[in-house]
């Protein structure tokens, strides 16, 4: 089963980033082009932007953030994974990049992927709701899988079909993982002062 594709896109725009909100305003104005482009669909414009910006400043995980997420809502899963994992190699405590990579990787069906990835966000910050939400419809959708598998070996086990029945009726009508994003009021991830590079 293959994840919404739009439904990822909106809860993009609908994803809150709880390390943004410690954030100062005083750096709201180098990300507010490219968010507010991002936001009204100028992806071609917010990638200039970023790049632009990102020359300057290339340690920026704000702004590589926001460029991987131009990426993924513009359709490029690849880059936009490359990205993320960049990130993820630079700032290993950001919980957002593994989620952002996770549903990249579930929308692909790669859900042992999807898994490891938001494992790792759930132990970067164990208050990132959105990260365990993600990692219970990962785990239904493995769980679906082990069910499938285990009925064609054992087509005669009637335990089997109704777990089957009941896992398929809890994402029958498939919630996506979400994505974590910038709003208007939010910035992407921050790392600590003390472990940024």
């Amino acid at each position: 089963m293959m994840l919404e594709t739009p439904r990822i896109c909106r809860c993009i725009r609908l994803g809150l980033l709880i390390s943004s909100l410690a954030c100062t305003a005083a750096f709201a104005d180098d990300y507010t082009p490219v968010n507010t482009l991002l936001r009204n669909g100028q992806l071609n414009d917010a990638m200039v932007k970023a790049d632009e910006y990102l020359l300057k400043n290339p340690r920026d995980p704000q702004m590589q953030f926001l460029r991987a997420l131009i990426q993924q809502d513009g359709g490029k899963q690849a880059d936009a994974i490359a990205s993320y994992s960049k990130l993820i190699e630079a700032y290993p405590e950001l919980p957002e990049p593994y989620n952002n990579v996770a549903v990249l990787y579930a929308a692909q069906g790669l859900y042992d992927k999807a898994r490891t990835a938001l494992e790792m966000a759930t132990r970067t910050s164990r208050s990132y709701g959105t990260a365990y939400e993600n990692l219970g419809d990962v785990y239904a959708r493995l769980a679906t899988q082990s069910y499938i598998q285990a009925q064609q070996l054992e087509p005669g086990n009637t335990t089997i079909a109704p777990k089957l029945a009941l896992i398929r009726q809890l994402i029958g009508n498939p919630v996506p993982a979400r994505s974590a994003a910038p709003t208007d009021r939010t910035r992407p991830p921050t790392p600590a002062a003390s472990t940024a590079r």
